[in-house]
């Protein structure tokens, strides 16, 4: 049974009306700390969320080495938490890139900054298949050598990314500083 303190507290908007039915008083959305910002202040947001990816990549890549040092028998109850908690932070920060993405492209009028940050998007999905990937080719069960023969060219596909993704991150910086 949820009980009226727990609704209150819940994390999951209300449906605007049910104030009055539930007696519990509506949560507002939470206001867009960059409505009014600069446009440089919305790259610096994107710059910040890129160093929370590459947190987030050196969390997963730590878990992983952790899982393939722990057997066997292997800790994977660890290494699925591990990836569970990398999920979640990759999840947010992408919300938040789409949100200054469509930031960028409506109300900001920057077509130009908003295709790049969708770059920028598309090569971090690119980038976290692929490590992902590579993981699960790394696990001791599939391990041997004709794997070997199949990571090389997928960790070549991730350091190509990687350079693609530094490149854009450029381009959006210099693009943003023409802008204003």
């Amino acid at each position: 049974m949820i009980t009226a303190k727990a609704a209150e507290d819940s994390a999951v908007p209300s449906v605007p009306g049910t104030a009055v039915a539930t007696g519990v008083p509506e949560r507002e959305e939470p206001a867009w700390p960059w409505k009014d910002a600069p446009i440089r202040a919305l790259v610096q947001r994107i710059h910040q969320l890129q160093a929370e990816r590459a947190q987030a990549f050196r969390r997963l890549e730590e878990g992983h080495l952790q899982y393939l040092r722990s057997g066997p028998p292997y800790d994977f109850p660890r290494y699925r938490s591990t990836v569970h908690e990398v999920t979640q932070a990759f999840a947010a920060a992408s919300r938040e890139v789409l949100a200054l993405e469509a930031e960028l492209a409506g109300p900001r009028g920057q077509p130009l900054l908003a295709s790049h940050v969708r770059s920028l998007q598309q090569l971090e999905q690119t980038r976290l298949a692929t490590v992902a990937l590579l993981q699960l080719m790394g696990a001791p069960e599939l391990s041997g050598q004709e794997n070997a023969l199949h990571t090389h060219p997928l960790k070549m596909k991730v350091i190509k990314t990687m350079e693609a993704i530094s490149e854009v991150l450029q381009d959006l910086r210099f693009d943003a500083e023409s802008a204003e």
